[in-house]
């Protein structure tokens, strides 16, 4: 069945895919700066206005709809809430909205943790807003313009662990960083048809 304006759930589920054509979306999701990493590796963020108030879930969801449409992810890497965070009742509202969109247009996905992420960048879970961007600069030359609150970085390094874990990586990284994304649950159709699934 599908709903006017919504995608036909499974309407853009694609196969798994081998990894030398992964394609992943990267997802720092925020009320307020969602940072979005596409799977060409370029960046934005999606803005939004405090004084739309819960409108502004509208906004992102319509957002990253037109993103996966447009450039039809295999997997997207979402960063995970955070514990124990004030913030983290607003978060949840803006995952709730992407996590329908992924689930219709049939785009599995995989939560990182920002402890995680920051150490498989950085090899320091605490790592700031700095240092990750610094880290995408030596590792790829990727810098991010109009990027204060580190949105797109942190989009652009979930995009780089799930090409990574799933056997395609982007750029060399040392083993010990690369082992942190073992604590992560990436879809298994994905990683089964990764040179990693395939070999374990």
């Amino acid at each position: 069945m599908t709903i006017p304006g919504l995608i036909a759930p499974g309407a853009l589920a694609r196969a798994a895919v081998a990894p030398v054509g992964l394609r992943v979306i990267g997802l720092d999701l925020s009320l307020t700066s969602t940072g979005v990493c596409l799977p060409d590796g370029s960046t934005f963020r999606i803005k939004t206005r405090s004084k739309d108030g819960d409108r502004r879930l509208l906004q992102i969801r319509t957002a990253v709809r037109t993103a996966v449409c447009e450039h039809e992810p295999d997997v997207a890497v979402v960063e995970d809430l955070p514990k124990h965070a004030m913030a983290a009742g607003l978060t949840a509202k803006v995952h709730g909205v992407v996590l329908c969109e992924l689930l219709d247009a049939g785009v599995p996905y995989a939560y990182v943790v920002p402890a995680t992420l920051k150490s498989y960048a950085c090899d320091h879970g605490n790592a700031d807003k700095e240092r990750m961007a610094a880290a995408a600069y030596l590792a790829a030359g990727a810098e991010f313009a109009d990027d204060k609150g580190g949105d797109q970085c942190d989009a652009w390094w979930l995009r780089a662990a799930g090409h990574d874990a799933l056997g395609a990586p982007l750029f060399s990284m040392p083993q010990a960083q690369r082992d942190r994304l073992t604590k992560v649950t990436w879809p298994a159709d994905l990683l089964q048809n990764s040179p990693k699934g395939q070999t374990s």
